[in-house]
């Protein structure tokens, strides 16, 4: 993939490809790297390591639960504020012109086309991989990992792991019914965000649409700042979520993990 012809970009990245869990893992703000061609986007160091970039944590996470489970993991390559691969390209928010307390020079005043352009560099080759590993898998199961930062506007947050759903809420409630026998953090369905925050695209795209089972979990990002922190968190979730996966093939839906 170039960018605008300049420079070799990867957009996104496979990993564990050949995995036989029919679980797909899916980490959309996987990195806070920038191409040269976007010339940090005018932001602060600072901004551009910050949560608003990234979500720190989530590939550390993701990458140990797809070890766990022999599951296949997409993830990004560049930074939200790039693009955020978990927006459609017609959402400002996918190339937000402020993300939270920062501004974003670099996506002020984008043309009809540098939307366009951006898109077709960082999205669609994102969105089609993950399509294709969907499509491969006979009965997948959809599951995003995210973190989110303790303190949002000045706001403490208190929930630890958020289960996230849209309108199939079958995993979610499995992952909820089982949460007591796996983790004692603060656990809440649609927290800190929900359908309503516009944070579900590719649960509706690669998941619901098709009717496969699907979830997106956010982790509070002072839970997994370690490199051990991360795998003691992705070996609890990848737990839990083969739990919550034979309850729910228990109850008669088609969902290993």
């Amino acid at each position: 993939m170039t960018d605008a012809g300049k420079n070799s970009v990867t957009a996104v990245q496979t990993i564990n490809a050949a995995g036989a869990s029919p679980v797909v893992l899916v980490c959309e703000h996987a990195s806070c790297f920038i191409p040269e061609t976007l010339e940090g986007l005018g932001l602060t160091n600072a901004a551009r390591e910050s949560h608003a970039a990234w979500d720190p944590g989530a590939l550390g996470v993701a990458e140990r639960m797809s070890f766990r489970l022999d599951a296949t993991l997409v993830a990004s390559c560049v930074s939200r504020l790039v693009y955020d691969c978990n927006r459609p390209p017609e959402a400002p928010g996918a190339m937000p012109a402020k993300s939270e307390v920062f501004d974003v020079p670099g996506n002020a005043n984008l043309s009809a086309q540098d939307r366009t352009e951006r898109a077709a560099t960082y999205y669609v080759p994102f969105r089609d991989a993950l399509a294709q590993v969907v499509a491969d898998k006979p009965a997948p199961v959809l599951v995003t990992i995210h973190s989110f930062t303790p303190v949002f506007n000045g706001v403490p947050r208190v929930v630890e792991v958020g289960v996230l759903h849209d309108s199939d809420t079958r995993l979610a409630d499995a992952m909820l019914d089982t949460a007591a026998a796996h983790t004692g953090t603060t656990v809440q369905r649609n927290e800190p965000y929900g359908p309503a925050d516009g944070v579900t695209h590719t649960l509706q795209v690669h998941g619901t649409a098709h009717g496969h089972p699907c979830v997106m979990i956010e982790v509070r990002n002072d839970l997994i700042q370690t490199k051990t922190q991360q795998q003691r968190m992705g070996d609890m979730l990848a737990e839990w979520l083969a739990d919550a996966c034979a309850l729910m093939k228990a109850e008669g839906v088609r969902c290993t993990a």
